[in-house]
Parts: structure tokens; sequence; C-alpha cells
């Protein structure tokens, strides 16, 4: 079985930045931990706005500029981007919640047949939830999974609702 393990957004201003929560920063110990000990292919992906953030759809309905792409906020938190130093992994610069590129780059990479995606980061309730519905709509025979202990939420309550979601959606709760 090809095993893949997906990292959403990782990133300094998700974890202990403008966007950041003590939920977010309790996990990183334990997600660098699963990605330095992952044996398979890894995927990240990075948030990432520009400066006209505040114009967009999403920054009208969260007017709070996050991962503007080249800033320290944009980069991946510290602890993470140790634990994948001299591992080979696919970087996913993604615009929205959910990657819709994320799909395609794990077809071309590992292919479909006995596949198993593996989701961990943040947060559960925005891009977690978004990617793990996309990657379960694309490779429906898959097994897909997310690991709760490595993903926060915006609030211990939002990420519990997220959880429950993905359950009825036959994805896999670690």
């Amino acid at each position: 079985m090809k095993k893949v393990l997906v990292v959403v957004d990782m990133q300094k201003d998700f974890v202990d930045g403008v966007l950041g929560s003590e939920e977010a920063c309790a996990i990183i110990p334990v997600a660098a931990k699963k990605i330095a000990g992952f044996e398979g292919e890894i995927f990240v992906t990075y948030d990432t706005h520009f400066d006209d953030y505040i114009d967009t759809a999403e920054g009208k309905k969260l007017p709070v500029p996050h991962c503007i792409k080249g800033t320290e906020g944009w980069q991946l938190n510290r602890d993470i981007a140790a634990a994948l130093k001299g591992k080979k992994y696919t970087p996913v610069e993604k615009y929205t919640f959910g990657s819709v590129k994320l799909p395609e780059l794990i077809k071309t990479s590992a292919g479909t047949d006995n596949l198993s995606i593996e989701l961990i980061g943040l947060c559960t309730d925005i891009c977690v939830v978004s990617n793990a519905l996309l990657l379960k709509a694309n490779f429906p025979e898959a097994v897909i999974a997310v690991d709760v202990a490595c993903c926060a939420g915006v609030t211990p309550e939002k990420h519990d609702a997220a959880i429950e979601t993905m359950k009825s959606c036959q994805i896999d709760i670690l």
C-alpha cells in the first residue's frame, strides 16, 4: 500500500502568529514526531495569500491578513520545518481552503491503487476538513484518515464538529 502524509498549513501564522492558538502550539511536538518518522510520500500545503488579501472574498469575511507569501507568517513552523529537513516532500501552495491541485499531484506521484492518505495540520474545521473531503471525492476507495492528535481547530468546539463531519463522510479518525 502506498502511504501519503498531507501536512496542512503548519505555518507560523496558524501556530503562534496572528491566527495562532494554544491548541495549535500544543500539537506541534506530536506532529513533528509523526513527520520525522513517516515513511512514504509527503505533501505540505501552504495557505498562500498576497498583499491584496483584504480585497478577496476570504479577506472580506476574515479581515486578518495572514500567510502573505514571503512573510515570516507564511513560513512553516520551525519545528515542522526541522522535522521535514532531509525528507523529500512536495510543497503545495493553495489560495483557498482546499487545494484542487493536491489530488492531481498525489495521482501523478503515488497513483491511485492501494492508497492510504493521512492528514494532519491546521485548522481542523477549515483547511483540514476541506482537503480531506476533496481527497475522499478524488480517491473514494483509498483509506483516508486524519490524526486528531496532530490537528487543532479555530476552537476546540469547531475542531470536534469537523471531526464529526469527517466521520460522517467515512474518513477514518485516528
